[in-house]
């Protein structure tokens, strides 16, 4: 937005020229430089005329950094950003095509809103959702900017903007997306304190032992019958091999060899149905 400023001086050779308004305070008159700077070659001419410009002009991208001050990024920071969008705004400017600062101030600022888009947000959301946040937290401000005004509502929020309770509630869950919490952060000032992370569970192995289980009941079934005795002596009953083999009438040597088989032969079949899995997008075919 342009705003108008005092009015500039007349040129004093000319007692009956009238008088030339500047919009802003920090708007200097740079005409000359940008014809001058559009004539030359790239060169150190042309680099010290780019920096004279970027001088005059710095005040303004510190105006504009400053409108975004208290989001979560220092001002400091966000002057080097807006100083790199004036650079880019000098660069490209064609000074047939009107004022600078009407070409550079949309520029500024959109480096400045990229900056935040792709920098600050610690959880990657879709620019949709960025939007629908800034809404939110533009509404809240102004439905409570008066003192003693309680939290508005999502339904509060969604009348004043217009948008949909769910969209608001989207808006809503973007705003704790801008920050993350270190899974070190102390959650309590007592004595025995615990962090984040204390509070997150573990990784439960029983799953692992389920979906083996389930991985190796059609090989099992498809055991012939003795060997699948074998492997409920011995791994359901706790039997050694030696009993399993008096209670057999075979040789211990030949148990153990039965015993290896066929595991292996349930281990190789689990395998492939994993492979089978995977292969299939995750769902396995239907016999």
């Amino acid at each position: 937005m342009l705003i108008d400023t005092p009015t500039s001086r007349p040129d004093s050779s000319d007692t009956t020229a009238a008088p030339h308004r500047r919009r802003h305070d920090d708007a200097p008159d740079t005409v000359a430089l940008f014809t001058r700077l559009a004539s030359l070659d790239d060169g150190p001419e042309r680099d010290a005329v780019r920096d004279e410009l970027v001088t005059a002009w710095l005040p303004m991208a510190h105006r504009i950094a400053g409108r975004f001050r208290d989001r979560g990024e220092s001002v400091e920071d966000l002057r080097q950003v807006a100083a790199l969008g004036l650079v880019k705004a000098i660069d490209r400017f064609d000074p047939s095509r009107g004022a600078f600062e009407s070409y550079a101030v949309p520029t500024i600022t959109g480096e400045v809103k990229r900056h935040f888009r792709d920098r600050m947000w610690a959880l990657r959301v879709p620019r949709r959702v960025q939007e629908l946040r800034n809404k939110v937290r533009v509404a809240r401000r102004e439905l409570t900017q008066n003192p003693g005004s309680p939290e508005p509502s999502v339904a509060d929020i969604a009348a004043h903007t217009g948008l949909t309770e769910e969209e608001v509630g989207a808006g809503m869950e973007a705003l704790e997306s801008f920050s993350t919490l270190s899974l070190d952060a102390e959650l309590s000032s007592d004595d025995d304190g615990y962090s984040l992370a204390d509070t997150l569970g573990a990784s439960d192995t029983s799953y692992d032992v389920v979906v083996d289980r389930e991985s190796a009941k059609e090989g099992l079934r498809r055991l012939p019958e003795r060997e699948r005795a074998i492997l409920y002596m011995r791994f359901f009953e706790d039997m050694t091999q030696s009993r399993i083999a008096d209670r057999l009438g075979i040789s211990q040597m030949h148990v153990s060899r039965l015993i290896s088989r066929s595991c292996a032969r349930v281990r190789d079949e689990a395998m492939g149905q994993r492979a089978g899995r995977r292969g299939t997008g995750g769902h396995s075919a239907t016999a």
